[in-house]
């Protein structure tokens, strides 16, 4: 499935991915007609990830896993072409997205460097449209040599020099496959986040731990109407809060001495 399709814009679509035969080909079929080169950079697949990648004729860099900001600037390196989308191997170019990204390059505004657009995900059967989770508005198109990612271990952004615009339509996100993969990838977060907390030295506050948790909570469910959601967005409320407890609560951990006592006999 080569991208030679005479639709193909001046773009390079670059992502990084490690077992990710699960979503990678619905990605990669939502940009393949407008793309004229796509990039994945992978670590450590033991599946069909890099074959999958190639029968889309995308171009593959193996690389030893350098943090999520290092990685994806990796692939923005390998980029060709004057504007680069950059994806995760777990979303999808919405159709309404895709008219919208074909309309700004063609439009080549030269006081635009980047452009940005609502991120929506798929949970409990249904796509979730309020709360923290939406809109979720996500840079993640720009002119290649103008941006790069930035921030910590977690939070990664993308950051451009100049004006960016809105476009309409949803970057579709498809983060987990169930509650238990939630909470799995949940508890593989509060390790970043105690790593990123220990390298600016942040000491644990009982209070900030409690405050912050309840506060999570009445913004998502309330103020941002994640009631509308119906029973998961009390879900993701709700879960919100204690993420956000349970990766605090991670400093008091480290703080404390965690082993078993020895045992006397």
């Amino acid at each position: 499935m080569p991208n030679t399709g005479s639709s193909n814009l001046p773009l390079s679509v670059v992502l990084i991915a490690k077992n990710a035969e699960r979503h990678l080909p619905r990605c990669l079929e939502s940009v393949r007609n407008i793309a004229s080169e796509i990039i994945v950079v992978h670590n450590d697949c033991s599946d069909d990830t890099v074959k999958i990648a190639q029968d889309f004729g995308a171009k593959t860099v193996e690389e030893d896993w350098l943090g999520f900001r290092d990685q994806k600037n990796v692939a923005l390196n390998h980029a060709a072409q004057p504007w680069i989308l950059s994806l995760d191997s777990d979303e999808e170019v919405s159709p309404e997205l895709l008219k919208s990204i074909i309309e700004f390059i063609q439009a080549d505004a030269p006081e635009y460097t980047g452009a940005f657009f609502p991120r929506k995900v798929w949970f409990m059967g249904r796509w979730i449209t309020h709360g923290s989770w939406y809109p979720d508005h996500s840079l993640r198109l720009l002119r290649n040599g103008k941006g790069r990612w930035t921030g910590g271990v977690i939070h990664e952004k993308l950051e451009v020099d100049g004006a960016v615009k809105k476009l309409k339509g949803d970057l579709l996100h498809y983060p987990y496959q169930n509650m238990k993969d939630q909470l799995i990838k949940m508890a593989g977060y509060s390790d970043l986040y105690l790593e990123q907390q220990l390298e600016k030295g942040r000491h644990w506050s009982a209070i900030g731990t409690f405050l912050r948790s309840i506060w999570y909570f009445i913004r998502a469910y309330f103020i941002q109407l994640g009631f509308l959601d119906g029973y998961p967005g009390l879900y993701i409320a709700w879960g919100g809060a204690f993420s956000t407890f349970l990766k605090h609560s991670r400093l008091y951990e480290h703080r404390h001495h965690t082993e078993f006592p020895e045992h006397n006999d």
